[in-house]
């Protein structure tokens, strides 16, 4: 192979190990792979606070409807040490044709830095038709039996980042990946501009589901279920 025949080679390699080493720098600013590990001091978490898209000030509640089914979620006046953290509860209440089905309590804290809010577990009720628990699908706590607390809400999503919300293997592995920040959505509540579409996945479950979020109010679409009343907490 004559010299410049190598020198050609040479140069072809260097501009193909450059476009090899832009990719893998796009494909982590794309955040290919679901974030899993969150660095933060936790002794600077709060319990109170807000971001655009969640709010953990209590008294704020979302009424969220689909036909005669009802979520409703509530920012409780209430704390729980969970992995070190005083956490914020928040109440999730559904029923089903008026019947209660089931109460959750969530456990957040927020990064008072960053505005991010993370997710701590929760303690989950299900009902019969005679108002019986009947058990307890679905609780988990951060720091308990492999259990770590994920990312909620970030205070600044951006486009394509994926993170999980809930890191306890085998009983809870629900992941969030940020769609859109520019949705437009229309819910009995009113109509909504600049409102952040995510859509969530399990690694338990097959399937995804979208959800909406307006700034300055919160949840509007969680499946079937749409914003029909909000209440603020200076209300």
């Amino acid at each position: 192979m004559d010299k410049l025949r190598v020198v050609k080679v040479l140069f072809v390699l260097g501009v193909l190990g450059v476009c090899m080493g832009l990719f893998s720098c796009a494909s982590q600013r794309g955040h290919a792979e679901f974030q899993d590990a969150f660095s933060l001091d936790k002794a600077s978490l709060a319990n109170r606070g807000a971001n655009h898209y969640m709010s953990l000030e209590p008294g704020h509640r979302l009424v969220l409807q689909d036909g005669q089914d009802t979520l409703t979620l509530t920012v409780l006046d209430e704390t729980k040490w969970v992995d070190g953290v005083a956490t914020r509860i928040v109440e999730e209440r559904e029923t089903q044709g008026g019947r209660l089905e089931e109460v959750s309590r969530n456990y957040f804290a927020v990064d008072p830095a960053t505005g991010d809010i993370y997710y701590f577990g929760e303690d989950v009720d299900m009902y019969d038709a005679d108002g019986q628990v009947t058990g307890h699908e679905g609780s988990w706590l951060s720091g308990m039996n492999g259990a770590r607390f994920g990312l909620m809400m970030p205070a600044r999503p951006e486009a394509g980042h994926r993170y999980y919300q809930e890191l306890a293997p085998g009983k809870a592995m629900d992941r969030a990946e940020v769609i859109s920040l520019s949705d437009t959505v229309e819910v009995p509540a009113g109509q909504f501009k600049h409102c952040l579409r995510t859509r969530e996945s399990s690694d338990l479950e097959t399937g995804t589901e979208d959800k909406l979020y307006a700034p300055g109010v919160g949840l509007l679409k969680d499946g079937g279920f749409k914003l029909v009343k909000v209440v603020t907490s200076a209300q």
